[in-house]
């Protein structure tokens, strides 16, 4: 009992750390910007350009791992983009000039993307039903923290070793995570991997996109995250420039948000089902952000903004972890391209939400986004009879 349950924390840390590869490489440095763009001698653009890169590689890095994994088994390709990772860590701490650095800052990308994709495909795997479940609300529990963590880490980082000092601790933790992963004993038996061909991968693709089941909680999880977005790019604003909140009362207020979304998820393991879990979370969302939409266009006041707002990222919590596990469940044959789905459309709307947020008054502007994104995600929950009804209406 004693080594399984050590195997199971192993795992349960490993996937953890994995998952949160995304938020240290998109966020951990963010810091260190204007003192990077003193170092390379360029503007804050040119630096900033890393940003878009490394989102751009933890989109692409996942579409490439999550078929890798299904063919070639979770544990190799994990060995493949650590090595990766590591290099392109070196390359970023060593470049000659900002173009260097972007360009490694891409290829870092992709090589975390690694670790986000095949940690959900692992968790596929070795767990089902209500255990999947709860393994993958830690890991959206771990991303929550990290999201909030990674920049308070790298400020900190920063002040000890500079901008580099940054890079170093991603390049440990790389080399951390490249030892567990010779640790780790392989999830996906050959007699369950894919077997079709490179050409034909697209036309997996298509048929996971084709089990409407997959296809719904792929949505559901999007919009879900679209409507997390709107508040990451939103809240600095609206909290600082509108409700004249110092950087370290936002710092509480985003920390505090982020604990109701990490505890939400959590909650979704005790709940009659997944179904039901995110049936509560998808309508809760749509209540809340029609009332938050209403009180931002009045305009409220900070409390009133901060209640409905910890209480849309709670219901947002509940919602795409159900989606989530529901999502990986219902395709357990390509769970890794399941995985690359739920990543790649999770950076996609927040590629599309986060410039929408600063048209016209912020307020309002984000009130709106909040509520078709609610509403999306609830129209996407409908059963499939209702929506088949609304098609022949329209």
């Amino acid at each position: 009992m004693n080594r399984e349950n050590e195997k199971k924390g192993f795992i349960l840390m490993f996937l953890g750390i994995l998952s949160a590869f995304g938020p240290f490489v998109m966020d951990m440095y963010l810091p260190t910007l204007p003192a990077m763009a003193d170092y390379f001698g360029t503007t804050s653009s040119g630096v900033q350009l890393g940003l878009t890169t490394g989102m751009v590689g933890l989109a692409v890095g996942q579409l490439l791992f999550g078929p890798l994994s299904d063919r070639y088994g979770r544990r190799c390709p994990l060995l493949v983009a650590m090595g990766l990772f590591l290099l392109s860590t070196w390359g970023c701490l060593f470049s000659a000039d900002i173009c260097q650095f972007v360009a490694f800052r891409f290829v870092q990308g992709i090589a975390g993307a690694g670790g986000v994709v095949i940690s959900r495909s692992i968790a596929a795997d070795k767990y089902s039903g209500r255990a999947l479940a709860a393994m993958l609300a830690v890991i959206g529990a771990v991303n929550g923290v990290a999201s909030v963590a990674a920049p308070v880490a790298g400020g900190v980082l920063a002040g000890l070793g500079g901008w580099r000092g940054v890079f170093w601790f991603l390049w440990g933790l790389g080399a951390v995570l490249l030892a567990a992963c010779l640790y780790f004993r392989e999830s996906l038996p050959a007699s369950r991997r894919s077997h079709v061909p490179w050409r034909e991968t697209l036309g997996t693709f298509a048929e996971v996109l084709r089990n409407r089941a997959c296809l719904s909680y792929i949505l559901q999880y999007g919009f879900a995250m679209a409507v997390l977005f709107v508040n990451i790019a939103s809240a600095p604003f609206i909290m600082q420039q509108h409700y004249g909140l110092t950087p370290v009362q936002f710092s509480l207020c985003f920390g505090i948000n982020a604990v109701g979304m990490v505890a939400s998820s959590a909650l979704v393991v005790r709940m009659p089902s997944m179904q039901q879990a995110l049936h509560w979370g998808n309508n809760g969302m749509l209540f809340f952000a029609v009332l938050l939409m209403l009180a931002l266009s009045a305009p409220c006041n900070f409390w009133l903004y901060e209640l409905l707002l910890f209480a849309l990222l709670t219901m947002v919590g509940l919602s795409f972890t159900a989606a989530s596990a529901l999502a990986m469940d219902s395709e357990r044959h390509h769970a890794g391209i399941a995985s690359a789905l739920l990543g790649v459309i999770a950076f996609a709307w927040g590629g599309i939400v986060s410039p929408l947020v600063g048209l016209g008054d912020i307020r309002v502007t984000a009130g709106i986004l909040f509520f078709i994104g609610s509403l999306c995600a609830w129209v996407c929950g409908l059963p499939v009879p209702v929506m088949q009804m609304l098609r022949r209406r329209i």
